[in-house]
Order: structure tokens, then C-alpha cells, then sequence
């Protein structure tokens, strides 16, 4: 066991994904000695524990396992479950908690993290359109109808300089529905009054909302969980009572929405290529990741994002089943979703 330890550290909770922030910003923390790809113990004052947890710069872990994280815009290093239930919860800390971090290999999970190592910037300038830069396209695949489901960065939340691009791009598309995957509606209003604050025009998306267009239904991204099967299930059913064109978004257009948008091309017969193709676009959009440019990272990202993607979605059908459009109405079935209400939202989004 090494000696590097961090002092005792207060807590706080993130209170979209229930992870735990531990109060020492990340470049204090590696100040420390710690790095990028190390494994460490990390200790709260209730007696809950977590030991030979990766430390990374982004979320590489496997869905559901615990991961030490300096996400670039954070403030501080959090401890989190990737893509999985609250830890906060889990852990059973309050805020009256301390943690501890301490070295238990360097360097130990540092091939991930070369594999992986991803990080972008926020200026329109080094991106090569607005679409780009909003990572805003059109579903694609099976019988969707062209143009008529889109994903995005949020509109609204300008923590990465994108709402302007987004807002702009949403109202020159027509949308007319918008399924809001990261906010409940209080957090909806604060970030469309920071918006007003730095001069962002966010009208159409007022209209939407006015009109009950916006359903936000303030997603974690622990897909195989009962809580976002039945949350989603409940956000498409509002969907399929609107007319068209439609929004999916969360804060990047990349996580929670990858895996909606590969459910919702998966319920329209998309073939495994068509959503891998629409699915790693945001990498490339992002980070320039592509299949030529990169090969190592693209096949780490695939397997663990996409392939874990696929797998929550097989693992809500029966056994053998020969289709994804199977998997997802399976998926959302055990959401709640009654088989016309499945049936309406595919009359809404694809082609006879």
C-alpha cells in the first residue's frame, strides 16, 4: 500500500446521477501524485468502502462498477457507479460524511485509460459546422421516417457553450416535441433563465414548453434499471401524442441519449450497422474518433458503450430473440408500456 493519501474530505452529492463528490477540486488531487488510470480505496466515515477503484479522466468503467472520476468541467473528483444506481444511496452517506482517498496501485488500470482518454473542447471554432458542434442530426434506420426524430446537446443547459447552436438548429428543423432526457421541470427553468441571462434565444423552445410540448423526464443513466425503463416508457407514450418533428436530448446528446435513440432505431427494425453508424457519430463529432482516424479507441468505446448498450436491451427479451425490434419492445414492456401504446409510437415514427 502506498502512502498517498488525500486528507479527510467533507461530501457532497450530485444530485442529477447520485454519485458522490469528494470535496478536493481535481487539480489539487493530482497535485497530490495521483493519476489518471491509478487504483485506489476509498473510505467514508460511516464505514462503507470501496477498494481498487480506477481513477479516470472520463467514464471507462464497466456499466455498473464503481469508478473514481475527473470529469473535465467538474470542480471536483467524484466516486460514482458507471451507468449505474445512486452510490450515494448505495454508500448510505449523508452530508454530515467525510471521505478518504488513498493509493493502492499506480498505474494499474492505465491501459484503459490510454484506450479510452477522450476529451473535447467547447469553442465553435475548432468544430467544422454548427451541427457539429450541437452534435445534432436526424435518426436514421429501418423504417423511420427521414428527418423526423432528432438528437441533440441540451437547448437549454449551456453548461458547454452549445444551447445557442442547438436552439437555432431545433427551430430550423420545425420540432415540435421535445423529450427532455436530463432535467426534471425546476432545473428546466433555472437553466432556461440562465439562458436569458447570457442573451441565449430560447423562444421556440418557450413555445414548446407553453404549449405542453416538452416532456422532461430527468433521466440518470442506469439503463438496466426499472426507474429508467419506467421513466422513459412513460416520456415515449407522452411522445406518441404529439405530432412531429421530435427532440431527444440530454446535456451532451451522448449517453442517456445514445441509448434512447438506439432503443427508438432498434424499435423501427435499424440493423446492428445502422445504429453503430449513428451511435459512434458522437465520438467522431466530439473527439474526431473514428473508425480510420482512431481504431483503438473506437473498438474500446464500441465494446463498452455500444456492445453494453445492446446487451441491457437483449437482456429485456426472451432468450434467442432474432430481432432488436424484439429487444426493445420487450424493454419496454418492462417499462410499463402497453403493446398499443408501443404500436402508436412506431405509427408516429416510421414509414407504413
Amino acid at each position: 500500500m502506498s502512502a498517498l493519501t488525500t486528507h479527510t474530505l467533507p461530501l457532497y452529492r450530485d444530485s442529477e446521477f447520485g454519485g458522490i463528490y469528494l470535496g478536493i477540486t481535481i487539480d489539487d488531487f493530482n497535485k497530490l501524485g495521483f493519476a489518471y488510470g491509478d487504483s485506489v480505496n476509498i473510505s467514508f466515515s460511516n464505514g462503507y468502502k470501496l477498494c481498487g477503484v480506477p481513477y479516470y479522466n472520463g467514464y471507462y468503467a464497466r456499466m455498473g462498477k464503481p469508478v473514481l472520476v475527473a470529469y473535465p468541467g467538474n470542480k471536483f473528483v467524484k466516486a460514482a457507479l458507471n451507468f449505474g444506481d445512486s452510490l450515494w444511496h448505495g454508500a448510505g452517506v449523508t452530508k454530515e460524511d467525510t471521505g478518504i482517498i488513498e493509493l493502492l496501485q499506480a498505474g494499474a488500470f492505465r491501459d484503459v485509460q490510454d484506450s479510452f482518454n477522450i476529451t473535447y473542447t467547447n469553442n465553435r471554432s475548432d468544430y467544422a459546422s454548427n451541427e457539429i458542434f450541437a452534435n445534432f442530426r436526424a435518426l436514421k434506420g429501418g423504417r423511420l421516417k427521414e428527418r423526423f426524430a432528432y438528437r441533440s446537446a441540451s437547448p437549454i443547459d449551456d453548461e458547454y457553450g452549445r444551447a445557442t447552436y442547438v436552439s437555432q438548429l431545433v427551430e430550423q428543423a420545425g420540432i415540435r416535441f421535445v423529450l427532455d432526457l436530463s432535467e426534471g421541470p425546476q432545473k428546466m427553468h433555472a437553466y432556461m433563465q440562465d439562458a436569458h441571462s447570457k442573451g441565449i434565444d430560447v423562444s421556440h423552445f418557450e413555445r414548446l414548453l407553453a404549449d405542453g410540448a416538452v416532456e422532461a423526464i430527468a433521466l440518470m443513466a442506469n439503463y438496466p434499471s426499472e426507474e429508467f425503463a419506467r421513466k422513459l416508457s412513460a416520456g415515449l407514450v407522452a411522445m406518441s401524442r404529439r405530432e412531429g418533428p421530435y427532440l431527444l436530448h440530454c446535456v451532451e446528446g451522448k449517453d442517456r441519449t445514445g441509448f434512447v435513440c438506439m432503443l427508438i432505431e432498434a424499435l423501427a427494425g435499424a440493423t446492428y450497422d445502422e445504429m453503430r453508424v449513428d451511435y459512434m457519430t458522437t465520438f467522431d463529432n466530439y473527439y474526431g474518433i473514428t473508425e480510420q482516424s482512431d481504431p483503438k479507441k473506437y473498438r474500446s468505446i464500441l465494446q463498452q458503450n455500444f456492445h453494453g448498450m445492446l446487451e441491457c436491451l437483449a437482456a429485456a427479451a426472451q432468450p434467442n430473440a432474432d430481432t432488436y425490434i424484439e429487444s426493445a419492445r420487450a424493454y419496454l414492456q418492462k417499462g410499463g408500456m402497453s403493446v398499443a401504446q408501443i404500436d402508436a409510437l412506431v405509427s408516429r415514427i416510421c414509414v407504413e
